[in-house]
């Protein structure tokens, strides 16, 4: 996910899981409430060079003139002070911000209802990783090594801090971890976990898909730079070859393979938006092989529903890569083509302040949303004992649940949101 910060997961050890990508991949993800609950899918914010602004002039005093003396000649006066005018707050893409605010919310919706049609209404991890592409390859203006050190900083602390509640949890509910628990430190390969916390952990998919993008980003640019065009087209090449080539294995190695092949040509597309490629493209073209990979992959997803048993795109690779690539295509050439910047909705101050706290807390908010969501089940419970809230309340609408979900996602940003700041190395705030 590309976090909302410009400075800016997966199977435990229990048996064998189908292979995939995302949200669960291999199951039907089920709505909250319901007898089986689902599962399921950073994070930067868009800024651009810092600017130095001076105010104020030197004002020289003049020595009034006196015709019937010649004083002796005395120092100089000494020119005024110039005021100090702080670095101009760099501007922020708001167009992005609310790319990624809608996105995130498009998530916490999905695992609320867990619509198979929301992934082809909004895909919101390709939209995500396409927006972590452009600010990796804005960052990597500088060394290399250097912007990689501050992209770890500012994902591992908040999810160190959300994995410690979910580890202790899971060993007070039997978990007998192995050696594999060194991917609750880095999530290079999915952290394990038991089946009592798999609805918690197992969104960790994106994480762990993020970092690897952020460790090949060196050489994944300096490839694409090579020929921008040709790279961006045949960034889609992998996710063909694993599927019908040759099926990784079913292991930690596989689920991460397959999802960089997956979300590879959204990455890329972030690195090509970044570089003005995609300005220079003609609109007819890119529309018309936008609409082709859309087509493909509905078409892809609709056809193959008895291997899964739905249409989900999170639970079929190649149809989530081609519909996410054409249609993520459409948004980042929408805004490079006819200069997006939503100025118009960031005069609505109230809906403009949600974008900026969810993308300055969009690791906290990904994190959290989960457990959010699931003790909101226990806790509508609790409102059936109350006879009033029995009788008005629509305690059994999914609906209701999705807000009383909210309302613990405020909760946990308040709560636990200042991490991001200390990531940052920043003042920690209640809110940005």
């Amino acid at each position: 996910m590309s976090w909302g910060t410009d400075q800016p997961g997966h199977p435990q050890e229990h048996p064998q899981q189908p292979q995939g990508y995302g949200y669960g991949y291999g199951q039907q993800q089920q709505p909250y409430g319901q007898p089986q609950y689902g599962g399921t899918p950073y994070p930067q914010q868009y800024v651009g060079h810092d600017q130095q602004g001076y105010a104020g002039e030197y004002v020289q005093e003049q020595a009034s003139a006196d015709y019937t003396a010649h004083p002796a000649p005395g120092p100089e006066p000494e020119p005024a002070p110039v005021p100090y005018a702080p670095p101009k707050p760099a501007a922020r893409d708001r167009y992005f911000d609310t790319l990624r605010a809608v996105a995130l919310v498009r998530v916490v919706t999905y695992h609320t209802f867990g619509w198979a049609w929301a992934g082809m209404v909004f895909p919101s991890m390709g939209i995500m990783f396409a927006l972590a592409g452009t600010l990796m390859a804005k960052s990597l203006e500088r060394p290399a090594l250097k912007v990689i050190r501050s992209r770890i900083r500012r994902l591992l602390p908040p999810f160190w801090f959300w994995g410690f509640f979910v580890v202790v949890a899971m060993l007070i509910h039997d978990w007998m971890p192995g050696w594999q628990i060194v991917y609750w430190i880095v999530p290079l390969g999915d952290p394990p976990g038991n089946a009592w916390g798999e609805q918690a952990w197992e969104i960790l998919w994106y994480l762990r898909t993020y970092l690897w993008f952020v460790l090949l980003s060196p050489l994944l640019l300096r490839v694409f730079r090579l020929a921008p065009v040709t790279v961006l087209v045949l960034s889609l090449a992998p996710i063909l070859v694993v599927h019908f080539l040759w099926e990784p294995p079913d292991n930690r190695f596989g689920s991460a393979l397959t999802d960089l092949a997956t979300f590879l040509f959204c990455w890329i597309l972030g690195f090509a938006h970044r570089d003005g490629v995609l300005q220079r493209l003609k609109p007819f073209a890119v529309v018309v092989l936008s609409l082709a990979a859309i087509g493909y992959g509905g078409w892809y997803a609709f056809t193959h529903q008895a291997e899964t048993g739905s249409y989900d795109l999170d639970d079929i690779p190649l149809a989530q890569a081609f519909w996410s690539a054409g249609f993520v295509t459409l948004l980042m050439y929408a805004k490079a083509h006819f200069r997006i910047d939503f100025a118009g909705p960031a005069r609505f101050r109230r809906l403009d302040r949600i974008v900026t706290i969810f993308n300055a807390r969009a690791v906290t908010l990904y994190l959290w949303h989960e457990i959010a969501l699931i003790l909101a089940v226990p806790l509508i419970d609790r409102f059936w004992d109350v006879p009033a809230f029995e009788t008005y309340l629509p305690l059994e609408s999914q609906w209701f649940m999705f807000g009383i979900g909210w309302l613990l996602i405020a909760v946990f940003i308040l709560l636990c949101g200042w991490v991001e700041d200390v990531a940052a190395k920043k003042k920690p705030r209640l809110l940005p």
